[in-house]
């Protein structure tokens, strides 16, 4: 007999003992509560019992009848003695007894007050659940944080753990007061798969063991008839996210029910935050007129929007993505990479929505790929997680680490992906180089990051390897990782990707020791590779000339329908009021490059952010004739910036989940011919054009621009040099740029 049925037959027949063990006569009542109230007793389950009597009854001489044979019986006994109204009384001031309480079965004596206890009970935890819900809130995510989660543990607690069995008595109680939560089938289904093999590992064990190691995973799966341990983990860590999820589900609930609509504007209506998508009532929600078919790429935009807001996505929303969303054709529709980017870029914070995502299986419809990792399980000690969750651990561990590398989102994709080739028989290495290859090609990547992902993930064990087993003062074996590795920029991602690789593994991955021999390694191949780096700098391309004949002496903006082109006469303000234009008109920039044809116009090129619908892009006539009159000076762009974003500030759009601080890095290696100024700050209105602007108060010319935004976060590399066309090497000249760049950064106003 295993699982739900042993606990009800091992509670049977407590019962019958008990009740031979209960003196006759009147006025008394044995009740079980808690575990034992709900029949299910595992082997070495307490049992928790409370004596219940009218006032003036000889109890403490019955008790003793019942307490000292169970005790004989070597059982632990959680046991009282109360009448009602005591009970009720303790119940009210003590948390745990209330919910205890709530599982009030009759075993033997008068049922009565069995009855009135249980009836009592349910009615002061409906009373006081608006009260007292916060308090178990709290107590239940401070459990959380001990325990961890069960569905992603190499050795989940079955009991204690999120998403384990208490968190089901929790969701019972959560029932009984609010409406809106209701005990499905699919938890009660997932609560006795996990009840099961609680009862399966205390067989094994003899022993109070809730926590089911590695040494006992064969044994339990033999006993639950599972062909092997794996299988019987996968499926403890598809239950235990089926709890999970539905606790977590029911806090928002409740919340709502406690604290009423939250997120309303001022006006108490909807906040707009792109094209049919709108923040209500503190959640993401798609308008009644959303037409989601055109827009295969809306489910990442909203995950996004949602990692980066911390506004959680409204349930009708993501009925309606699983319903009417279509699935994203190949390769990847325009935004669709750059919104996943951007959900990845919010590190922590996108952890809990690609859990909803995956609730409503709208990961695999993304990423199909990821049906093969999905709740597989890492059996060795040292592996933390389960393998979906240890790679989006490195995803999230890899955003804290976007300011050491060049190329931020080819490191966050590479960190969702370096294991999962993991699903797939073979080696997981070659397996991955072949999925990400394809991957890399779906979602719009050129051949170029294509080549740097697939380097990530077939050298993605190289540094850790190679720093922790061989002579690091070695020639040759620096320069064997270096013919392997071969770029600069590669070497970043990895010695990035493997930080965060072995963070997310667990506590015995990642040493000081380790990290400074990673780092050592690092350094020598760096050295190694500095004279083979290519030049960075944008040359000059084939249709330059065209265009700078096109524009002569005047200025020329173009829009080909991906990006807009200006050329104008050469001057350091051209790149910075050019952008700060399209600020005006409402247009993020996605990318940029800007350079200048000598004796020619400066050109700048913008991939600008996509809109879901073209009718909402500008009227170009309107931006370019604008942006004559910004480079003639015939307006301010500083104060007409300043009015929207006061207007924007006053609209209470929600803020990122976290806000890295602004940060000035200078590289004279990386190029021969150029300064690289890479600036790192919070995303916001008018952002490039203070820096383009901050640079031309400098009178430092931008050679060439990479500008990448990540959600929340802008990357911006600038090629620039000094008015003789001379590196910047000058440490006072670099201070001098770093200090007036931050200041431009963290002033909140033009």
């Amino acid at each position: 007999m295993q699982g739900p049925a042993f606990g009800r037959a091992f509670a049977a027949l407590v019962d019958a003992w008990l009740t031979e063990l209960l003196p006759g006569g009147g006025g008394i009542a044995l009740i079980a509560v808690g575990g034992y109230g709900r029949e299910e007793l595992a082997p070495a389950s307490d049992l928790d019992v409370v004596l219940v009597h009218d006032r003036g009854t000889n109890a403490e001489a019955v008790a003793d009848q019942v307490w000292y044979p169970i005790w004989d019986a070597g059982f632990r006994l959680d046991h009282s003695i109360r009448t009602v109204r005591e009970a009720l009384s303790l119940a009210d001031k003590d948390l745990k007894v209330g919910l205890g309480l709530l599982d009030t079965r009759w075993v033997a004596g008068e049922r009565r007050l069995a009855d009135a206890l249980a009836e009592g009970a349910h009615n002061q935890w409906r009373d006081r659940a608006k009260r007292r819900i916060p308090a178990l809130e709290q107590s239940v995510r401070t459990r959380h944080a001990r325990f961890g989660p069960v569905a992603f543990e190499l050795e989940p607690d079955l009991k204690e753990g999120d998403g384990g069995l208490r968190d089901v008595t929790v969701l019972r109680a959560l029932s009984v007061a609010l409406p809106a939560v209701d005990l499905t089938h699919e938890v009660i289904d997932a609560a006795g798969l996990l009840f099961g093999v609680r009862v399966a590992l205390q067989r094994i064990s003899g022993r109070r063991d809730e926590r089911l190691l590695l040494d006992y995973q064969d044994d339990v799966a033999r006993i639950l008839d599972r062909p092997d341990a794996d299988e019987l983990m996968r499926e403890v860590s598809q239950a235990g996210r089926t709890v999970a999820w539905h606790i977590d589900d029911a806090w928002r609930s409740a919340r709502a029910a406690i604290e009423g609509p939250r997120g309303r504007t001022r006006g108490g209506g909807d906040l707009a935050l792109i094209d049919g998508i709108v923040l209500r009532d503190g959640e993401l929600a798609l308008t009644a007129d959303a037409d989601l078919a055109p827009h295969p790429e809306l489910a990442l935009q909203i995950a996004d929007l949602s990692a980066n807001h911390g506004a959680a996505i409204a349930r009708p929303t993501l009925r309606r993505l699983v319903a009417e969303a279509p699935t994203l054709p190949d390769p990847w529709p325009e935004g669709a990479r750059d919104a996943l980017v951007g959900f990845l870029g919010a590190g922590q914070a996108a952890i809990p929505v690609f859990e909803t995502l995956d609730r409503y299986a709208l990961v695999t419809r993304i990423l199909p790929e990821w049906a093969a990792v999905r709740s597989k399980p890492q059996r060795n000690a040292f592996h933390r997680y389960t393998v979906d969750r240890h790679l989006v651990e490195c995803a999230a561990r890899a955003a804290l680490l976007t300011r050491t590398v060049g190329r931020p989102d080819l490191l966050l994709i590479g960190a969702l992906f370096h294991d999962i080739g993991k699903g797939y028989p073979g080696d997981h290495t070659d397996r991955g180089v072949v999925l990400v290859a394809e991957l890399g090609r779906r979602m719009g990547f050129g051949t170029a990051d294509v080549e740097l992902i697939v380097g990530m993930i077939r050298h993605h064990l190289l540094l850790p390897s190679v720093a922790t087993s061989r002579d690091l003062d070695d020639p040759d074996v620096i320069a064997g990782v270096a013919d392997q590795i071969g770029d600069p920029e590669l070497l970043r991602l990895l010695a990035a990707l493997t930080e965060a690789d072995s963070l997310a593994t667990g506590e015995s991955a990642w040493s000081e020791w380790k990290a400074q021999l990673v780092a050592k390694l690092v350094e020598r191949v760096a050295r190694e590779l500095a004279g083979l780096r290519p030049e960075l700098v944008a040359t000059l391309a084939a249709d330059d000339e065209a265009l700078g004949a096109r524009a002569g002496s005047g200025v020329l903006v173009e829009w080909n329908g991906r990006e807009l082109i200006v050329a104008a006469p050469d001057e350091p303000r051209v790149f910075s009021r050019v952008v700060g234009v399209l600020a005006l008109h409402g247009q993020g920039v996605r990318a940029a490059s800007a350079r200048s044809i000598p004796g020619g116009p400066a050109i700048s090129q913008f991939e600008l952010e996509p809109h879901l619908r073209a009718a909402e892009l500008p009227a170009w006539d309107e931006v370019a004739a604008d942006v004559r009159l910004a480079l003639g000076g015939a307006f301010s762009i500083e104060d007409r910036l300043e009015q929207q974003s006061q207007r924007s500030r006053r609209l209470g759009r929600p803020t990122a989940a976290w806000s890295p601080e602004p940060r000035v890095v200078f590289d004279n290696v990386g190029s021969r011919t150029a300064t690289i100024i890479e600036v790192r700050a919070p995303d916001a209105m008018g952002l490039l054009f203070r820096i383009a602007r901050t640079f031309a108060d400098l009178e430092l010319d931008i050679r060439a621009a990479r500008v990448t935004t990540m959600g929340h976060e802008v990357v911006d590399a600038f090629y620039v040099v000094g008015r003789g066309g001379e590196k910047v090497e000058d440490a006072s000249v670099l201070t001098e740029i770093e200090t007036t760049m931050l200041e431009a950064l963290q002033s909140n106003s033009f």
